[in-house]
């Protein structure tokens, strides 16, 4: 018999484990519950009847989903947040901050949309005391393998060896129950059977109870056990490729294991969908506008404090390289001192890099340099979401030095992207190589539920950046 992959749901083309959507599920009924108990406990208060609960339906659930919607923002399902409670409680904090914002900005747009003042202070209180006890559990549960899914890796060299160290992070999805050596070579992987001292491939499968074979050979090329992976594929246990793993496991296309077919004949790059195309741009345009207009203070004031900090123009103009490979110009508002690249040889931005302002240090940290971008996204050269552009110069030294790099470019380029909430920012090529493997996922598996995430999640490194640039 088989047994279900039960560790991760694909949810708009996008990878789930299942202890975060079931954490998530949990953390929106606990703050809904605490929701009610911050109107009962104002309503005893007071000696008001507290009502039918479908009077109260509609604040309840506002309070709930914002907050919610704030937690997933500030990183509260991050791996870190799920493995530390110190972590998990911090971004919960954050979180009820962020959602007492938009709550009083919702309170003032929506009268009676949300909960009353009063009833909000007890069930921000309610709400971390009921998460936290949500989160401890659910600590105790991930030291539990229960909830892994079993794998057999077929190979035991360096790939198997990639598996196996994959599979000890204490975040891991999945727990190896064995390892086939399936050449004569030496195993790299201690403890691998020889395939020769298998009887029966399937059945030895079927009884280390696992859910998917991974094939990690080290040559394919007229390698492929098909007999084998027949007979496994119907006992119902799911076989999936080295490439196909690791894309779901990390949420990025690894370059190592991934070759030109795969990107022929894998599910994805359909971001082109009219449909999709079509509300990622009303988007863009709507939200583009709407920044420009509330943000044109805010750029006015900090173009004034460059120009005064530092000579040279408060914005600046640079090519960068866009969609099909296309060249555009970006404008920002300038971090720099005006002769940063004075000999003419484009440089990498570094973390504490010397040509930065007092000024440009501010703004990049809160990202209103990147504010006067939302010009090249009304005009359609950006859109908020995609892989950061870079400068032709670069991209050029890059397209001969990393396989697949002129595919980031079948999308657009944007002001934040999936390398940006996963990773510091880099300056090297072997940085721009691992930036390259999100970005890839990004192009592969684009939703607009992914852009959601990515823009939530934006929050969380704007709050907490890492390596800002």
């Amino acid at each position: 018999m088989g047994y279900e992959n039960r560790a991760m749901l694909r949810l708009f083309k996008h990878y789930i484990p299942y202890p975060v959507l079931l954490l998530g599920l949990l953390d929106l009924l606990a703050l809904a519950l605490a929701g009610e108990i911050g109107w009962q406990a104002r309503a005893i208060q007071i000696g008001m009847d507290g009502g039918g609960f479908e009077d109260r339906l509609i604040p309840i659930a506002t309070f709930a989903v914002s907050l919610w919607a704030a937690m997933v923002a500030v990183g509260a399902y991050s791996n870190e947040a799920l493995l530390s409670l110190r972590i998990a409680l911090t971004r919960l904090l954050a979180a009820i901050s962020l959602g007492v914002i938009f709550l009083s900005l919702m309170n003032f747009a929506v009268p009676g949309a949300t909960l009353w003042r009063s009833n909000s202070l007890y069930a921000m209180i309610a709400a971390i005391f009921i998460v936290t006890l949500v989160r401890i559990a659910m600590l105790k549960a991930l030291d539990n393998d229960s909830y892994r899914r079993r794998i057999v890796v077929l190979g035991a060299g360096a790939r198997a060896e990639r598996i196996r160290r994959l599979s000890l992070a204490r975040n891991s999805g999945f727990h190896v129950a064995g390892f086939i050596g399936m050449t004569d070579n030496a195993p790299i992987v201690e403890g691998a059977v020889p395939r020769a001292a298998i009887a029966n491939m399937a059945k030895y499968v079927v009884d280390l109870r696992a859910n998917e074979v991974v094939l990690a050979l080290e040559e394919r090329r007229n390698a492929l056990p098909l007999d084998d992976l027949l007979r496994i594929k119907t006992t119902g246990v799911h076989v999936n490729d080295l490439s196909s793993f690791f894309e779901r496991e990390t949420g990025r296309v690894d370059l190592d294991s991934v070759n030109p077919s795969w990107f022929i004949f894998s599910d994805g790059f359909t971001a082109g969908q009219r449909l999709s195309k079509l509300a990622k741009r009303l988007f863009d345009i709507v939200v583009a506008l709407s920044l420009l207009v509330l943000a044109a203070p805010v750029i006015a004031l900090f173009a004034v404090l460059v120009k005064a900090e530092s000579a040279g123009a408060a914005f600046y103009r640079q090519t960068r390289v866009g969609l099909y490979g296309q060249p555009y110009e970006i404008i920002k508002l300038r971090s720099m001192r005006s002769d940063a690249e004075a000999g003419g040889i484009a440089l990498w931005a570094s973390e504490g890099d010397p040509r930065v302002t007092r000024v440009g240090r501010w703004i990049r940290m809160l990202r209103i340099d990147e504010l006067p971008q939302c010009w090249c996204v009304l005009k359609g050269d950006m859109s908020f979401v995609g892989p950061r552009p870079e400068r032709p110069e670069f991209v050029d030294r890059l397209q001969q030095q990393i396989p697949f790099y002129a595919e980031r470019h079948m999308v657009k380029p944007g002001l934040t992207g999936w390398a940006q909430i996963n990773l510091p920012y880099g300056a090297s090529v072997e940085d721009s190589r691992e930036k390259l493997e999100y970005d890839l996922y990004y192009a592969k598996n684009y939703t607009p539920f992914l852009d959601v995430l990515i823009l939530l999640q934006t929050i969380r490194v704007v709050l907490w950046p890492a390596g800002a640039r």
